[in-house]
């Protein structure tokens, strides 16, 4: 997500777009929506793991997590050998990244991609790896025609190279592409009618379909329905964002297919199918990089970034996979898709809601509520049956005060966290302290009926109260974060000389060398990437 275009003025081309006359369009498509990138046949749910948090769990701590919540699909914006190994006990399997600051070098010259496969890929892929299937996929860049478009020239070769490297090594079974943002799609409501930026569409989209489908690897893409609300001023429902189901009358119609349309992110994947096929492109599957939304942002300027809507947009996006509709133009063919993402990235810089898109805090404790009950066991946060005591809004303070009171004393709470120095002892006032108290005695008693009433002072919650480095006692995941001594001991490793830029702030933040490498090839290429409603 680190460079996400988020251009808005195509949105007013939607009214004239539905008054055009009905075409004739073939719904088949040069694009088939399927698993791709590791040879699952099965469509699946993954997760991004960005590492601009603060107090990031160790490479050790989060396999253990991983395990625990049932992920066996992620995604890494660099190849840190550190984590690498660490994710080879988990059971989990990982697209590595190519951050876009490395496409110069890769591009330039197939001996140091040779390089990089032999450094960042053997030792987990080759024959003598202790687990040879971790790596599932190379994502080279990261939404390059929008974040850095002047190294669009050395984009392709830098692929090519990375693919007969790996080749080379007997190793063609790892895909290699490119995350694209969906902004390089044009016009696209009614999906039928979509295309290119023509600017991008015989130069480099053409022969990266070819070389894909030569290769196959899947045309990975990074999807947010989120932004295509933001910026419809009004147009599209919040529920079709949210997966949720509208009546047949307000559902969105292709003018041209006829097709009905539940859910804005179907519309996204069948006008990709649309754009490739209208330049006449062998078949390749689509691999959804990433997707998600925010539960956190400006009150002003982003009101739908809620914990509500996060919760479920991304539920019912990973029902949505794992029922495998398919899309209108393409019923059956799932994409599967990777959540944006693990951790909320503390750290990142821009506007309220990009620290604020993930499933869980830094600490590993929920972000909100996921319901996927049902979805293949994935996520070990499935929370439907969760619940947390807390202090009543509305009772008195002295009460809430004598019920911490006694759950610390004749209750025989553990009250050990809220004392002072401990995790949960800040922010000092009576109300957060007897939450705490109020979900220990709750918890103790296994949240038998009446045990969270201490005469009116408490009150049962869905939603995990835990923040910072203090865990309450009912989170499925202290064990996961205490094992080792307590949130706060957990380190952030540095960099070494195998290179740990997953440790650092990701794509497109090592500022210097951006703008050296801007200036460099700035005479190379001149892309224009005209913002559009859908992106």
């Amino acid at each position: 997500m680190g460079s996400r275009s988020r251009g808005g003025r195509g949105s007013s081309s939607l009214v004239p777009l539905l008054s055009l006359l009905l075409l004739s369009l073939h719904c088949s498509s040069a694009v088939v929506s399927a698993a791709g990138g590791g040879g699952s046949d099965e469509p699946y749910v993954g997760v991004t793991i960005g590492t601009a948090v603060t107090n990031l769990l160790s490479p050790s701590d989060l396999a253990d997590f991983l395990r625990a919540q049932h992920i066996t699909r992620v995604r890494l914006y660099d190849a840190d050998p550190r984590l690498l190994s660490a994710l080879a006990s988990s059971g989990a399997r990982a697209i590595v990244g190519v951050p876009n600051d490395e496409l110069l070098a890769l591009g330039s010259s197939p001996a140091t991609a040779s390089a990089w496969v032999a450094r960042r890929v053997l030792p987990f892929a080759g024959a003598n790896a202790t687990s040879p299937n971790l790596i599932s996929a190379i994502a080279v860049g990261d939404e390059v025609p929008t974040a850095l478009p002047s190294a669009l020239p050395v984009l392709l070769p830098a692929i090519r190279s990375l693919a007969a490297a790996l080749a080379a090594a007997n190793l063609s079974s790892i895909p290699v592409s490119t995350p694209l943002p969906f902004s390089v799609v044009l016009d696209p409501f009614p999906p039928s009618q979509a295309f290119f930026n023509q600017s991008l569409a015989k130069s480099f989209i053409l022969p990266l379909l070819a070389h894909l489908a030569n290769t196959s690897a899947p045309l990975m893409l990074n999807l947010y329905p989120y932004y295509s609300l933001m910026q419809s001023n009004g147009v599209i429902p919040l529920e079709n964002a949210l997966f949720r189901p509208l009546p047949p009358s307000l559902e969105m119609v292709d003018p041209n297919t006829l097709l009905h349309y539940t859910n804005v992110f179907d519309a996204m994947l069948d006008a990709v199918h649309v754009a490739v096929k209208n330049l006449n492109a062998t078949a390749v599957p689509v691999l959804v990089t990433e997707s998600g939304w925010p539960s956190y942002g400006d009150r002003r300027t982003e009101p739908y970034a809620t914990k509500d809507n996060a919760d479920t947009y991304n539920s019912n996006l990973i029902k949505h996979v794992m029922d495998k509709p398919g899309t209108p133009m393409r019923p059956g063919a799932q994409a599967s898709v990777y959540i944006y993402e693990l951790f909320n990235e503390d750290l990142r810089p821009g506007p309220v809601s990009e620290a604020n898109w993930g499933l869980f805090y830094g600490n590993g404790t929920p972000v909100y509520l996921l319901h996927v009950s049902g979805a293949g066991g994935f996520l070990g946060n499935d929370t439907t049956d969760r619940t947390f005591c807390v202090a009543s809004d509305d009772a008195d303070e002295k009460a809430v005060q004598a019920a911490m009171d006694w759950a610390c004393g004749p209750g025989r709470a553990d009250c050990t966290a809220i004392q002072p120095g401990e995790a949960c002892y800040m922010p000092n006032d009576v109300r957060s302290h007897a939450s705490y108290a109020f979900d220990a005695y709750y918890q103790s008693q296994g949240r038998a009926s009446g045990s969270c009433y201490f005469q009116g002072a408490g009150m049962v919650t869905t939603t995990d109260p835990s923040h910072d480095s203090c865990v309450f006692p009912g989170s499925k995941l202290l064990s996961n974060v205490t094992k080792s001594g307590g949130a706060n001991n957990t380190t952030t490793p540095t960099s070494d000389a195998e290179g740990s830029a997953i440790w650092r702030l990701r794509t497109g933040r090592e500022k210097g060398f951006l703008l050296f490498l801007r200036l460099l090839l700035s005479v190379m290429a001149v892309i224009v990437i005209d913002s559009n409603f859908w992106t």
